[in-house]
């Protein structure tokens, strides 16, 4: 049994890291043998997954990609305030899919989640729930698989699948290396016929795509998992060790395909940037906080980088009401839309239902087109320099970022903040 006491952060919705560094450390070296397990399997499949890549990088953004209503997933927190006003703002934001939570160490709460899953499959919302982990499940592998069994039998009909662990490559979630996160998969796939449920992970969170190839070896996933941020550093067009968020799409897909073996759905299940000025409620400190403006314009961003990739079947923004990160901000009264609601409300409604046709890049700045209803626009920005662009065509409306019109001109204003332009 895990000596330490599991303690949750309910400002940040996530676990404090109270495991003592020494405990950490001891662990990683008793359990050296994984790093060199993980390295064998990277190296089958390095060729492959190499390849995997390559061949994304050229294909994306060169194919013509149906944006399906179903692609954009949004979070919520079933006690996060009033039902009503949850289900209103969800209603307003024209998500159909969404994602809650279940802890482990919250099964006195599953009646009231029960009930949450209920209404908003009533309410005509589609449900996916992710199954969080903490460290005394690894010991307890009886009580972990009790826990799937009873979320299996109560939820089958009320979610369409089940993300397996949550962010476990973060030692404060409980779990030190992935052959304990294989455990915890393995006992919720040993219960998948019983429950005919859909299984979907493995849930890394950030950049660690070197952790799916043994792990989809060993389990077998419906939908391929990945808490894609990219918050640390700043826009999603700027480089982590040389790989931008497009490129990072694109290195997830290759390793899912390779690690699993066939060309897989894979999910964005999680993904923000944290407000500055937020405090304590901001899940991280320093870098990755940004303004609710550049929040709202990387959320835009993000999303069209992701679902005319081809390679993203679905994002899901983590999460409608937070202090510290959501698209509202519930500490006022009424709750207060944070430009980024408006951008995601604004975006579900123009891109849902439309066909991505092409990608162009002027002076480094980007334009996406669609098509929808017989009709072309483009959403356009720039992550350099403002500059002034003439698509050559006539202009029929501007629409900001929230939706607001613009005065039509022949030369468009392109910056940071997306723009639709109709023509």
């Amino acid at each position: 049994m895990t000596p330490f006491k599991f303690e949750w952060n309910p400002f940040a919705d996530q676990p404090h890291n109270v495991a003592p560094r020494s405990e950490r450390t001891r662990h990683h070296f008793r359990h050296a043998w994984t790093y060199l397990t993980l390295l064998g399997s990277n190296i089958i499949h390095g060729v492959p997954t190499y390849a995997n890549y390559r061949r994304n990088r050229r294909m994306m953004y060169r194919a013509e990609i149906p944006i399906e209503p179903g692609m954009f997933g949004l979070a919520v927190s079933p006690g996060a305030g009033p039902g009503d006003e949850v289900f209103d703002l969800l209603k307003e934001s024209g998500a159909r899919k969404v994602l809650f939570r279940i802890p482990s160490w919250e099964k006195e709460r599953l009646d009231e989640f029960t009930d949450f899953a209920r209404a908003l499959k009533k309410s005509g919302f589609e449900t996916v729930i992710a199954l969080l982990q903490r460290r005394e499940d690894v010991f307890r592998l009886e009580a972990w698989a009790a826990f799937l069994d009873d979320v299996f039998g109560r939820f089958h009909s009320l979610s369409e699948g089940f993300e397996i662990g949550h962010a476990w490559n973060r030692t404060k979630w409980g779990v030190w290396d992935y052959t304990e996160y294989i455990r915890l998969a393995r006992a919720a796939a040993a219960l998948r016929e019983k429950h005919g449920v859909r299984l979907i992970g493995p849930a890394v969170i950030d950049f660690e795509f070197h952790l799916y190839p043994p792990i989809l070896r060993a389990v077998d996933f419906q939908v391929i998992s990945a808490l894609l941020y990219v918050d640390r550093v700043g826009a999603p067009e700027n480089a982590q060790y040389g790989f931008s968020a497009e490129m990072k799409m694109a290195l997830y897909q290759a390793f899912a395909r390779s690690g699993a073996g066939r060309c897989p759905e894979c999910w964005v299940t999680e993904v923000n940037w944290p407000l500055a000025g937020t405090g304590k409620y901001s899940p991280a400190s320093g870098k990755p906080n940004v303004g609710e403006d550049e929040q709202a314009d990387f959320l835009v961003r993000y999303y069209i980088l992701a679902l005319a990739s081809g390679l993203i079947g679905r994002v899901y923004w983590w999460q409608l009401a937070a202090p510290g990160y959501g698209l509202v901000d519930p500490r006022e009264t009424p709750w207060r839309r944070r430009p980024s609601f408006e951008a995601f409300r604004t975006m579900v409604a123009a891109l849902s239902g439309s066909v991505f046709v092409r990608r162009e890049r002027p002076n480094g700045g980007d334009i996406f087109y669609f098509r929808k209803d017989g009709r072309e626009f483009a959403v356009a920005w720039t992550n350099g320099r403002a500059f002034e662009h003439s698509f050559g065509r006539p202009i029929r409306r501007i629409a900001g970022r929230g939706g607001e019109e613009r005065t039509p001109s022949q030369n468009v204003r392109i910056d940071g903040r997306p723009k639709y332009v109709f023509f």
